[in-house]
C-alpha cells in the first residue's frame, strides 16, 4: 500500500468497472474502502492481489483476526476475503471493500421470516438472497410512522442500530407508484383484496380504490372508484374528504347526497367530492384502514 502515489501510475477500480474496461497493466490500484462507519475513502495498493489482512490493516482494524474484509461486487453481492487469501483486484470487479468485526450475529426480519447475518452490514442483494425472493420482488425498509424506503441491490443496510430492522417484499411495480404509501397501507389493501392504484400528480399523492362495492340498492351504481388524497405529512396527518367516480345519486330520489355535489379534477378525471371531515386521527395508528372504514360509513349513512 502506498501513502503518496504518483496519480499518473494509479488506476481506479470503480472507474474501470463503470467503463467496462480492464485495469491498466503495471498500474497501482485505487479501491474504495470503509470500516463500520461506512465512510468509503480511496486506498491505493501496489500489489494487484492484496491479502485480506492488508485490507483490514488499511482501515486500522486491530487485532486483525477479529475482522473480515468483504468485497462488494457491482451487483451488490458480497464476497468474503480470508485474511491470508490473495484477492485479485484486476479480475473480480469489486468497486468497494468493507472491513467489519466478526464477533456477533445480527437479526432482522423480512416479511414474517426471522433472519440472521454474521456481519453488521448487509446489502440489499444479499438480504434478498437470504429471503429467497424472486427477481421481480423489491425490498423495502419499514419506517414506522413514515414513508418506507426502497432498498436497492447495492445499498448497504446497517443492522447494528437499536432494535430489529424490519423489511417487507412486494412485487416491483414502480410504474404504479405503490412505493409512495407506507407498507402498513399496502399490506392492508393487499390482504383485503382491494384493487388499488397510487398516483402522484403535481406533488399530490393519492390512492384510488378501484371498483369499490357500494351499499346494496342505495345508489344508482353498484360500484365506484374511490379517490383518497394523502396530505403532506401523512400518515401522521389525516386525509380530508374523499371522492367518487362516477358521480353517485341516491337511487330512491335520483339526486346526489347532501354535501356531495361539488366536482374535483384529478388524474385526468372529474370526481364527485364528498365533504366528510375527520375530527380525530391517531398518528402511528390510523391509516388507510381507518379511511376505508370512514368511506364505508359515509356511503351507508348518505342521505339527501
Amino acid at each position: 500500500m502506498t501513502d503518496f502515489p504518483d496519480e499518473n501510475d494509479v488506476d481506479d477500480l470503480a472507474e474501470a468497472v463503470r467503463d467496462n474496461r480492464p485495469l491498466r497493466a503495471g498500474a497501482r490500484f485505487r479501491v474504495l474502502m470503509a470500516d463500520e462507519t461506512l465512510d468509503f475513502k480511496p486506498v491505493i495498493f501496489d500489489d494487484p492481489k492484496p491479502l485480506g489482512r492488508q485490507f483490514v490493516e488499511a482501515v486500522g482494524g486491530a487485532p486483525v483476526h477479529e475482522y473480515v474484509a468483504i468485497a462488494i461486487l457491482p451487483d451488490g453481492d458480497f464476497e468474503d476475503i480470508r485474511l491470508d487469501e490473495q484477492y485479485d483486484l484486476r479480475g473480480r470487479g469489486a468497486e468497494r471493500v468493507l472491513v467489519v468485526r466478526t464477533d456477533r450475529k445480527f437479526l432482522f426480519k423480512i416479511d414474517d421470516a426471522d433472519l440472521e447475518w454474521p456481519r453488521r452490514f448487509i446489502s440489499g442483494f444479499v438480504a434478498k438472497k437470504l429471503a429467497r425472493l424472486a427477481p421481480n420482488y423489491a425490498l423495502w425498509l419499514d419506517v414506522p410512522g413514515g414513508h418506507d424506503q426502497k432498498i436497492q441491490d447495492c445499498d448497504l443496510i446497517d443492522l447494528g442500530k437499536p432494535g430489529v430492522e424490519r423489511f417487507i417484499s412486494i412485487i416491483d411495480e414502480t410504474t404504479e407508484g405503490r412505493e409512495l404509501i407506507p407498507s402498513a397501507d399496502r399490506s392492508f389493501l393487499e390482504s383485503h383484496d382491494v384493487a388499488f392504484e397510487v398516483l402522484n400528480e403535481g406533488g399530490k399523492i393519492a390512492v384510488i380504490l378501484e371498483d369499490f362495492p357500494l351499499p346494496d340498492g342505495k345508489f344508482d351504481h353498484a360500484t365506484a372508484d374511490i379517490l383518497i388524497i394523502l396530505p403532506p405529512g401523512y400518515p401522521d396527518v389525516a386525509p380530508d374528504m374523499f371522492y367518487t367516480s362516477p358521480r353517485l345519486k341516491l337511487a330512491s330520489i335520483g339526486r346526489e347526497p347532501r354535501a356531495a355535489n361539488a366536482a374535483y379534477d384529478f388524474g385526468g378525471r372529474t370526481w364527485q367530492r364528498w365533504s366528510r371531515h375527520c375530527n380525530a386521527w391517531r398518528p402511528g395508528i390510523d391509516g388507510l384502514q381507518t379511511m376505508v372504514a370512514r368511506v364505508r360509513r359515509a356511503l351507508e349513512e348518505a342521505r339527501a
